[in-house]
């Protein structure tokens, strides 16, 4: 792995000092009760790091989609009853309504080194998605320095991922998470050791356009599962069904296969899928199933699985390659009956000496629900980030942050 350019937490003299860190809390909450910690346990390495180091932190992060201001059931206090448990000390939750009011500005004068502060759910503030320049100098002017850890929010401008860093007077820097993310997606897409084979899945095409693109440039293989198969297949002239299909992207497809042919690169679609007459209501519902030919697939079916066939050649292709990148399941993974395909495809990827990168969104439910995280190199914590840091685009929250 090369070297990020930005300043990292590791590059701060913080004791002393109030540092702003913001971290992905955004966690699914269900009466009143986390469900998944993950993305508050990814942020303990950097909170850990500046507690040893004699910083005074204050925490900040979103929570949902509060539409109309605050609403308790958006509130972050929660969070901040984990994390007293994980961090094994107090943290102080500073309820505010307005997120930098009396209670948060008297717990931010009484710290002393190695406190730790939780702010109030940052879209309490309509300024924060919209970046506004009155909210980003009130978190500028309670801290010293200023942190990101939140690679899940990298690429939204708001007043906490971006609009802070013009006003903070110390430094900026990222903190261990996302100086992670930044190693693994950016050495995968720039400067990756080859054979470098990329996986796409999901439903449409319309969603991966430009990752497509862009990873047909870079990779040598470029795989295609899921419900964006049956538009290439069309493409391709190949019979459907009523299989799900972009078909504005038709066309688009049929070029990304010329493409490939002109780039020398192996752009492969399945050969066979699993069908059947319905999506399976409810999701995990059993149903009647069959295999055909991806260009036979008959009219009143629809394909939900990649095929027997289709997951061999997938897992030859797959077989040399040193770097994997991951995004989309194969098929309808949540159903027992149309996973085989994404099990297979998973332990693949999980049993290959290569650097193994999972990009957010299903493919993480996916290979965490079957059984894999722990034999991946890295899953990222960033759906639509990662998307697009594979598109090739810059990360508003990590281009605010200062170079080395």
């Amino acid at each position: 792995m090369s070297k990020m350019q930005k300043k990292s937490v590791e590059d701060l003299n913080a004791k002393g000092r109030k540092v702003l860190v913001r971290c992905d809390f955004n966690v699914p909450i269900k009466d009143g009760r986390i469900t998944n910690d993950k993305r508050i346990a990814a942020a303990l390495p950097t909170i850990q790091k500046l507690i040893d180091g004699g910083a005074r932190i204050i925490l900040c992060s979103h929570l949902g989609k509060p539409k109309n201001g605050p609403e308790d059931k958006f509130s972050l206090g929660v969070v901040g009853e984990r994390l007293c448990e994980l961090l094994g000390k107090n943290v102080i939750f500073a309820k505010d309504d307005t997120v930098i009011g009396d209670n948060a500005k008297k717990a931010i004068n009484e710290m002393q080194d190695g406190d730790v502060i939780l702010l109030e759910n940052t879209r309490f503030r309509a300024e924060e998605t919209k970046n506004g320049e009155a909210f980003s100098r009130e978190l500028a002017e309670i801290c010293d320095d200023y942190i990101n850890d939140a690679f899940g929010s990298a690429h939204r401008a708001h007043c906490s991922t971006a609009g802070v860093t013009e006003f903070v007077k110390g430094e900026t820097a990222v903190g261990y998470l996302m100086e992670k993310e930044i190693e693994f997606l950016g050495n995968a897409v720039e400067n990756p050791e080859r054979p470098f084979v990329a996986i796409l899945g999901g439903a449409k095409v319309a969603d991966k356009l430009n990752v497509i693109t862009n990873l047909l440039d870079k990779c040598d293989t470029l795989i295609i599962g899921g419900g964006m198969a049956y538009t290439f297949m069309k493409a391709l002239g190949g019979k459907i069904g009523h299989s799900l299909v972009d078909e504005d992207k038709v066309e688009y497809c049929r070029e990304m296969k010329e493409k490939a042919g002109k780039l020398g690169k192996a752009l492969l679609i399945p050969i066979d899928n699993v069908v059947a007459r319905d999506f399976p209501n409810p999701i995990d519902a059993p149903i009647e199933i069959e295999t055909v030919h991806s260009n036979e697939i008959p009219d009143g079916y629809m394909g939900l699985d990649i095929g027997e066939e289709t997951r061999e050649l997938y897992k030859k292709a797959l077989g040399t390659a040193k770097t994997i990148v991951w995004n989309g399941p194969m098929g309808v993974f949540e159903n027992p009956q149309l996973a085989a395909g994404t099990l297979e495809i998973a332990k693949t990827v999980a049993e290959c000496d290569a650097v193994t990168i999972i990009g957010g969104g299903d493919s993480v439910a996916a290979v965490t629900q079957l059984g894999f995280a722990d034999k991946m190199s890295h899953i990222s914590t960033g759906g639509g980030a990662s998307l697009e840091y594979l598109e090739g685009k810059t990360l508003p929250g990590i281009q605010v942050i200062q170079d080395k």
